[in-house]
Order: C-alpha cells, then sequence, then structure tokens
C-alpha cells in the first residue's frame, strides 16, 4: 500500500492485480501541485496484458496533460485509447486554494465524497467506456469541505455501507479495510481513499 501526505491531502492506494495474473489491469496516478491535486483511476476492460496497456495509456496522457482541465484530460484520455481495448475512466482534479474540484467518470469505476458533517456524494458516471470512438463526458464541479475524505475504486472491490466505513476517524483503518477487502476480490482491483484536509 502506498501512502502519501502533505499539508493539504493525505491519500492510502493500493492495487491487486486478478489471482494468477502478472500484471494488474488498472492503473492509477496521483499528483499533487501547490495549486492543485489529481487523482486518476483507469480499469482497462478485461484483466491481463491487453487490459494493463490499456490502463497504462490513459495514465501516460494524464502524466503528460496533467496542468489541463478535466474535460480536456478525458478527451486526451480517449484519444489514446485508439486501437486498444478501452478502459473505464475517472478524474479528479481538486483546486485547493478555493477548496473545489472536477470530477469525470466514463464506465463502473465508484466515487464517494464524505464531509465530516455525515453528507455522502455519489456522483453517477457516464455508462460505457473509452475507446478512442467519439464519448460524451459529464463533469461536475463540487466545493468541499475541510477534512473530508474520499474514496475512488475499480469494480473489483465491492464495497458495502461506504457512509459507515467513511465515517471512521483515521484514514488508516479505512485503508487497512478496503485492503482486507481487495484481498478476496477474484479481479483486479484498485482503490485510493483520502482526505482533503
Amino acid at each position: 500500500m502506498i501512502h502519501y501526505h502533505s499539508q493539504q491531502i493525505e491519500i492510502y492506494a493500493n492495487q491487486v492485480a486478478k489471482s494468477g495474473n502478472p500484471l494488474c489491469g488498472d492503473s492509477y496516478f496521483i499528483y499533487e501541485t501547490t495549486d492543485y491535486f489529481i487523482c486518476v483511476l483507469a480499469d482497462g476492460l478485461g484483466s491481463g496484458e491487453l487490459a494493463n496497456e490499456s490502463a497504462d495509456a490513459v495514465i501516460a496522457a494524464v502524466v503528460e496533460n496533467h496542468h489541463e482541465d478535466v474535460d480536456e484530460l478525458m478527451r486526451l484520455s480517449n484519444e489514446s485509447l485508439q486501437h486498444k481495448r478501452g478502459a473505464a475512466v475517472a478524474i479528479m482534479k481538486v483546486y485547493l486554494e478555493r477548496q473545489e474540484f472536477e470530477y469525470s467518470c466514463v464506465g463502473n469505476i465508484r466515487f464517494y465524497l464524505y464531509t465530516e458533517t455525515g453528507k455522502l456524494t455519489y456522483p453517477l458516471p457516464v455508462r460505457g467506456f473509452l475507446s478512442g470512438r467519439a464519448q460524451k463526458y459529464r463533469t461536475q464541479r463540487f466545493v468541499y469541505e475541510s477534512n473530508c475524505k474520499f474514496i475512488v475504486h475499480s469494480d473489483g472491490l465491492n464495497l458495502m455501507n461506504v457512509k459507515s466505513l467513511l465515517s471512521k476517524d483515521k484514514l488508516a483503518s479505512i485503508a487497512d479495510i478496503l485492503e482486507e477487502e481487495s484481498m478476496q476480490s477474484n479481479d483486479d482491483c484498485t482503490f485510493i481513499v483520502g482526505s482533503l484536509l
């Protein structure tokens, strides 16, 4: 499990390949600048080498262009998947000073945001997947409160009682539970759990 901590954000991330596979069909990228934090999760269709190739193509496109807005990053991600198997993709870009973020998702990646007051936000993804063909995106904008928590995860993780899980005080405890759940999965499985401080 990876742990990242700065003045404005704390993250735990973990990835498990489908049993027996040397390569995971999911890829992710987290990066922070003085102005923004970006979090991307790509779940290549299927599993194994071709799924990994698709997921990695998305991440490479975002790494090169992370300064762009989420709409443009989704377009570039889609473009990167021409002649590849395809991928579900979720991108969250957090503007730290104004405490706002943009979020867009195509496919079966889940995202939850939980505030200290107990409010759970769950933006619905656009159905389908990115494959280089023309695709509609829906970028949503949210404000967030200090000390809110979030989870982004691929469909290899099946979570129940997300609100109860995110209400736990310690982020490390939530990450441990998610890691344990990941080990039970029979699919590629990735989660990123964080707190915006």
